[in-house]
C-alpha cells in the first residue's frame, strides 16, 4: 500500500494535543511577567494549567509500554510546585500592590525555564 500516509493512534493524538497545550502554558508562565497589567494572572493560570497537563502527560506515559523515569518526573514535579508557589504568591502580592510581586514572577519564569531544560537534557 504505497502512498498511504501514516495515521496517529488515539493515544498519540491525545499526547500531541496535551503536549501542545503544555507548551502554551509554559509560554504563559515565561511571558507573564512581561505582560502589562494582568501579567500575574496570565502567569498563575499558565502555571496551574501546566501542572495539571503535566500530570496528564505523566499518566499517559505510565499507561504506555515504555519505561518512565520516575526520578526525572519527581524532580520536575518539585520544581513545578515551586513555580506554582512563586506565581500564586506573586499574584496575591500584585493584587495588594506589593513590589515583591515582580521578583516572584521572574523567579517563576526562570524556574519554568529550568524545568524545560531538565525535560530536554535529562
Amino acid at each position: 500500500m504505497a502512498g498511504r500516509s501514516p495515521t496517529l493512534s488515539a493515544m498519540d493524538a491525545l499526547h500531541l494535543i496535551l503536549y501542545i497545550l503544555h507548551m502554551l502554558a509554559m509560554l504563559a508562565i515565561v511571558v507573564g511577567p512581561a505582560v502589562p497589567g494582568r501579567g500575574h494572572l496570565v502567569q498563575v493560570w499558565g502555571a496551574r494549567l501546566q501542572l495539571l497537563i503535566g500530570l496528564g502527560l505523566t499518566g499517559l506515559a505510565e499507561a504506555g509500554d515504555d519505561p518512565v523515569n520516575h526520578a526525572k518526573i519527581g524532580t520536575k514535579l518539585v520544581i513545578m510546585i515551586a513555580v506554582l508557589a512563586c506565581a500564586e504568591i506573586g499574584n496575591a502580592k500584585a493584587k495588594r500592590g506589593e513590589a515583591a510581586a515582580t521578583q516572584l514572577a521572574w523567579a517563576a519564569a526562570g524556574l519554568a525555564v529550568v524545568n524545560a531544560a531538565i525535560a530536554f537534557l535529562w
